[in-house]
């Protein structure tokens, strides 16, 4: 049976409402605040959005940006792949589509950063097509719907998944009646996953497809959609270099590849090496050495112990251009600037600590 009848219509009473994003039909902002929403909380993102859109008002101005400029309204939100393709995605509309979006959801995934789901997403709130999406919390909504057996990432559950999210939505006749349909069927899956069909305790009483719903009529919630298989975190250990001076502090960029990619981060080096010795080759005059207490920093596919070492700089021995031809990508940053700084949520967390507690002034 069809639920996106009964989805429409507890979308405009029930569904989430005023986020904002949901008030504009601005391809960029709707864009935006799609690739912001991948794998982070509603919550988070608000202010992010926000302070992004104040800096890049508009596609062009994004373009037009610097990378660091970008990465520096992005840090803290993780994921930071999400940044570069956002920032290659708005160079493309730019230049190949003339700074407008595409209209469809075909052309929409040809851009960098935009998946079939995503491309949907835009196309449905921006310009009503009877795309379907298949996120995440989308994905548990069918699999228990449909009773699909299975871990929704492998492929062929996840083919599953996409035949029964075209199946199901509104018909051509429903959206020809109503142009605003796609957007509230759209909203309304994401929504019921995102607050009566979750992860847990599920609110199925007060769900409007439950009549239909396999797992609630079964009572298998708690069983579908299958886990995936969880295998152990590798451990990786890394010593952190806190090099300051009066007003200063060294940081690195680090390479626009990998993780924290294009952020400024702290000087890395092996943990059972010397920092003493590193200092030297940095050619720092370190007066004090101070190892502070690790910390754990934990990435989707690995745990990170970081080892920071605080090390008070009288002077430099010679200047970083000199000694430094090896890491030209290190530099004297002024802690006023600090917060302007691209910076890795935990290196953040940790540097604002210890200005805040005044071991950094």
């Amino acid at each position: 049976m069809r639920i996106a009848p009964r989805l429409i219509a507890w979308q405009r009473v029930h569904g989430r409402h005023g986020l904002p994003w949901q008030l504009t039909r601005d391809p960029y902002r709707v864009w935006l605040s799609e690739i912001m929403l991948q794998q982070t909380q509603v919550a988070a993102v608000i202010d992010y959005y926000a302070r992004f859109l104040k800096k890049f008002p508009t596609v062009k101005k994004l373009a037009q940006a610097t990378s660091a400029e970008v990465m520096a309204q992005w840090a803290g939100l993780g994921y930071y792949a999400r940044a570069r393709n956002l920032h290659a995605c708005a160079q493309q509309v730019v230049n190949t589509w003339g700074g407008s979006f595409p209209t469809t959801a075909q052309e929409l995934v040809t851009l960098p950063g935009i998946g079939p789901s995503t491309a949907a997403a835009i196309a449905a709130f921006c310009f009503a097509e009877r795309a379907a999406i298949l996120d995440g919390n989308v994905k548990r909504v069918f699999s228990r719907h449909a009773g699909i057996e299975g871990d929704p990432s492998l492929r062929v559950v996840e083919q599953q998944l996409w035949a029964i999210a075209r199946k199901q939505l509104p018909t051509a006749r429903i959206c020809e009646d109503d142009p605003d349909a796609m957007a509230s069927y759209t909203q309304g899956l994401m929504d019921l996953g995102a607050t009566l069909c979750t992860r847990s305790r599920p609110r199925c009483s007060e769900c409007p497809i439950r009549a239909n719903c396999i797992a609630h009529k079964e009572g298998r919630t708690d069983e579908l959609p299958s886990a995936r298989a969880r295998k152990a975190l590798p451990e990786r250990t890394v010593a952190m270099l806190i090099a300051h001076r009066p007003g200063q502090l060294l940081l690195e960029q680090r390479p626009q590849t990998g993780i924290w990619g294009g952020l400024w981060s702290l000087p890395e080096f092996e943990p059972d090496s010397s920092s003493a010795d590193l200092c030297s080759s940095l050619g720092l005059n370190a007066q004090e050495i101070q190892p502070l207490t690790d910390f754990l920093h934990v990435f989707t596919h690995y745990r990170l112990t970081i080892r920071p070492v605080l090390v008070r700089v009288s002077k430099e021995k010679t200047s970083l251009k000199e000694s430094l031809d090896n890491r030209p990508a290190l530099q004297w940053i002024s802690l006023a600037s600090l917060d302007s700084k691209g910076l890795p949520a935990p290196i953040r967390k940790l540097l604002l600590g210890l200005k805040s507690d005044e071991v950094l002034s």
